[in-house]
């Protein structure tokens, strides 16, 4: 029997990848190592599972046996990968097992990022990140009162929007003017605010949470600027930091993800990486879209089929009921600048280079609906 590919982790990169694999090669031994239990679900789906009315095990759409009978793959569930070695072809697990390995694919995700807090409660902010992450937070969310997010990025909003669900008060803390500061303009941002404030989310805006402290009735986050906001529980959303430590122990090429190719192969043979960890030809992406074109690529090569990466525009539905959103980022922007046309019902803010060349948008509201027209407008991402 030959050396198997080796797949690390079992998140959507890991399970689109081995299945793309298999619809084209059913015969090359297939293991996949988890440090989760390896059960299939929607990653994208944490954010809003308080809405879809969704517990953690029903989150689960398959189960480690049932993944692994549907891909012909042995499956090593709550397995930590504890280094490989590229120059023997070889992995090892942290409980002593190991295995060589063909070709070896790491789609070891991200880690949530950790804000520097003081407070003798700040090790007790939860972050939500996998499945076993959500059950926590499912289990530890109040009956009522105030939950306070910090960030209010993209998953910060949409956690904010899904826990109005349950009659909570969420408030979002973010050092940043706006909300979704990082993807949209000012004016786009601030007419988010206003249509979740009037949903029952609450915000802190320009200001950064310093410490969290225990209190009676839950937690004291004190910003700042000295304002103290009482809250039952505190979740931070601030971004995910490519896992890369164990890629760098074995030499690869890091910059703030695994240094890959448009091959998605990393500076050693035999060695790919895609996923949150991986930045692809400079880029780091952490959207479904991208991640299915990676392992759609990533698959045709494992199987001999050599395939660039390939990134069209991929616009993303930010999941805020209280104000639809769809934004298409301009990763390589240069000299852009932003048209905006705004009004009770609509927002649509289009990103134009000099020569008046479409490079993004922002719809919001009754905006989405252009989203048909414009997508066609842009030129792919990666080609």
């Amino acid at each position: 029997m030959s050396d198997p590919v080796v797949i690390v982790g079992a998140g959507l990169a890991a399970y689109h990848c081995a299945r793309e694999f298999r619809k084209l090669d059913t015969e090359t031994p297939l293991f996949i190592v988890a440090r989760d239990g390896a059960g299939f679900y929607s990653k994208p789906m944490l954010s809003n599972a308080l809405a879809a009315g969704k517990s953690p095990e029903a989150l689960v759409m398959k189960s480690a046996e049932k993944m692994a009978e549907e891909l012909n793959a042995t499956i090593w569930p709550r397995c930590d990968m504890a280094s490989f070695d590229p120059s023997v072809r070889a992995v090892s697990m942290a409980d002593g097992r190991q295995l060589r390995y063909r070709d070896l694919v790491l789609a070891l995700g991200a880690d949530p990022i950790r804000l520097p807090l003081t407070g003798e409660a700040a090790q007790q902010v939860l972050s939500v990140n996998d499945l076993d992450d959500y059950a926590r937070f499912a289990g530890q969310l109040p009956a009522e009162g105030v939950v306070a997010i910090l960030g209010a990025g993209l998953i910060g909003c949409e956690f904010a929007n899904d826990l109005l669900v349950r009659g909570l008060r969420p408030v979002l803390i973010d050092p940043a003017a706006w909300p979704l500061s990082r993807l949209v303009p000012r004016e786009a941002g601030d007419w988010l605010r206003r249509r979740l404030e009037a949903a029952g989310v609450s915000f802190r805006l320009g200001v950064a949470a310093q410490a969290v402290e225990t209190a009676d009735d839950g937690y004291r986050i004190v910003l700042a600027d000295g304002e103290v906001i009482q809250a039952a529980l505190v979740l931070s959303a601030v971004g995910l930091a490519p896992r890369v430590a164990l890629a760098r122990a074995a030499g690869l090429d890091v910059a703030r993800g695994i240094v890959v190719g448009r091959d998605l192969q990393t500076s050693a043979p035999h060695v790919w990486a895609l996923g949150d960890c991986a930045e692809v030809a400079g880029m780091s992406l952490p959207f479904v879209m991208p991640i299915m074109q990676q392992a759609r690529a990533l698959a045709a090569t494992l199987a001999g089929q050599a395939a660039p990466v390939r990134y069209p525009a991929m616009p993303a539905i930010v999941k805020t009921p209280a104000c639809p959103t769809v934004v298409a980022p301009c990763w390589r922007d240069g000299d852009c600048t932003w048209q905006i046309e705004a009004d009770d019902g609509a927002l649509v803010a289009r990103r134009l280079s000099g020569e008046g060349v479409l490079k993004g948008f922002v719809l919001m509201g009754e905006g989405v609906k252009q989203r048909q027209a414009l997508v066609p407008q842009l030129l792919p991402w990666l080609d």
